[in-house]
């Protein structure tokens, strides 16, 4: 018989591969729709995130924007969700054994951050098809900047109730302090760091660049699952890692499609999830310090445009592109980055495991 360390091994890898090879195998079938149907920006955007033109960002990306489809994070969460229900499935018509066990959907694990991931990025979705057509109200089409802040914070509040009260957890964890009981903070805190990892989802804007860091940083979180005995999550993690690993097979350069905010939104805020079940989120800007890089670059940005007479920080923001207006090739912020969100994972888990 196997014991059982081995039997949560195999629970972790098995659905993880088997969502890797899913998503190779969906891939084929959505890159002929959104190149049949031209699932791409009509037009290149001509206003920042702070405003005014953007002359070094079309410079650096006019042809790649109008003519690389969005919406490959489908991959992303289309590959979890069919290993979800196979496992389930062929736990539920199978006889008691291994396979059985390989099953990890659970009320106190993995149903809130699958809920959260599938019902954001069925909203990124919907974004998606508003700036491939030019509708909404945003820069370049899409939902409105207060329309999508608000459906973070309605499925913030949403999530923070179900730990609130369905869980019963109101505590984080700080590294060698130990457990800190929040109260009704909880709820806020909750709604703030998912606007929070929200606002980083501005990290995809080069090739691969998204892929790579939410790969290296759910498989932290996967890693600190795990370590607490947390099977079913620290599995979660892994299936999503799998996930973005297929998705990232055909996004490096040169992408075959980007992941957009069907991919970016479901992650960002499904990954808030994560980090409170696993009362790990004091770590969480150690573990996902590219995505508040990113952000914070904006912030930085817009705040000097505005308070020092149009001045700029960066060339450009997000920070990633100000790199790219430097003379770095995309390829190289890429793989740096890479290298950063590694080393970052790797410290944040310690940490969080450690402390």
């Amino acid at each position: 018989m196997p014991t059982p360390l081995i039997i949560d091994v195999a629970k972790i890898f098995i659905p993880s591969t088997v969502a890797f090879f899913i998503g190779i195998a969906l891939t084929p079938f959505l890159t002929h729709y959104l190149y049949k149907y031209r699932m791409w920006k009509k037009k290149a955007r001509t206003e920042g995130l702070g405003g005014g033109g953007t002359p070094i960002f079309n410079r650096l990306h006019k042809e790649k924007e109008v003519g690389t489809p969005r919406m490959g994070g489908v991959i992303i969460w289309a590959s979890t969700l069919f290993t979800v229900i196979f496992f389930f499935l062929f736990a539920y018509y199978s006889e008691e054994g291994l396979m059985q066990k390989l099953n990890f959907l659970s009320r106190n694990q993995t149903w809130l951050p699958l809920f959260t991931l599938i019902l954001a990025s069925i909203v990124g979705l919907i974004d998606d098809f508003l700036v491939i057509y030019n509708r909404g109200g945003y820069i370049a089409g899409g939902l409105p900047l207060k329309i999508r802040i608000g459906t973070v914070i309605l499925i913030g509040l949403m999530g923070a109730w179900w730990f609130y009260s369905k869980l019963d957890m109101t505590s984080i964890e700080i590294p060698f302090n130990g457990a800190v009981n929040l109260g009704y903070f909880f709820i806020p805190l909750f709604v703030i760091v998912m606007l929070a990892l929200f606002s980083g989802g501005v990290i995809d804007g080069i090739d691969g660049l998204s892929g790579g860091i939410m790969a290296a940083i759910f498989s932290a979180y996967g890693g600190i699952a795990f370590f607490q005995n947390q099977i079913d999550l620290a599995t979660f993690c892994f299936v999503v890692a799998g996930s973005i690993l297929a998705f990232l097979w055909f996004n490096i350069p040169p992408a075959r499609f980007y992941m957009s905010e069907t991919g970016m939104l479901g992650l960002t805020t499904s990954l808030t999830v994560v980090a409170f079940l696993t009362k790990s989120v004091v770590v969480l800007p150690i573990i996902a310090f590219p995505l508040f890089l990113a952000s914070g670059s904006v912030i930085i940005q817009v705040l000097s445009k505005k308070f020092r007479n149009g001045k700029k920080v960066f060339l450009v923001a997000p920070i990633h592109h100000h790199f790219e207006a430097l003379g770095w090739p995309a390829y190289k912020v890429t793989m740096r980055f890479w290298v950063i969100s590694v080393i970052c994972a790797i410290i944040g888990m310690v940490v969080a495991l450690v402390g």
